[in-house]
């Protein structure tokens, strides 16, 4: 499909959507293309420039889609867990041991983080022992 500058007889301009030039051409010779305004079928095409579509011409780039916003009350809760972790003691990988030994009152209690597999902390939960899995990044990597 292209678009075609026209003009009549009578100067009047307007477009015209063809399926080439050719068509136009074919269209015109059968006196089937007439001005809209004072429908004269003396009309001819134009010259005219490559239509070019340009992004930053009219209307924005498109931009890549965005992940959603973050709710404030989340980040403030996620900065209180931070917060509460990096003042724990971490005892990295001992840290299913540390929570049973102070779980069973063997050493006195305290807050602690460190580093579990899904089925350390499933048997922590299952012994009854309270442990919250949450990724917390180091602090080199926080605000």
């Amino acid at each position: 499909m292209i678009i075609l500058d026209l003009q009549c007889a009578n100067n009047h301009r307007f477009e015209g959507w063809f399926a080439s030039r050719e068509a136009f051409v074919e269209q015109s010779g059968r006196g089937l293309v007439h001005c809209a305004l004072c429908e004269s079928a003396e009309v001819t095409a134009l010259p005219s420039g490559p239509r070019v579509l340009r992004h930053d011409h009219g209307s924005p780039a498109p931009q890549a889609p965005q992940p959603p916003a973050v709710p404030e009350e989340a980040k403030r809760m996620f900065a209180m867990l931070a917060q509460m972790a990096r003042r724990a003691e971490n005892v990295g990988e001992r840290f299913p041991e540390e929570a049973r030994r102070i779980h069973y009152e063997e050493v006195p209690a305290r807050s602690i983080r460190g580093q579990a597999t899904a089925e350390e902390t499933r048997d922590l939960l299952e012994e009854g022992i309270l442990v919250l899995p949450a990724p917390v990044p180091p602090e080199s990597e926080t605000h």
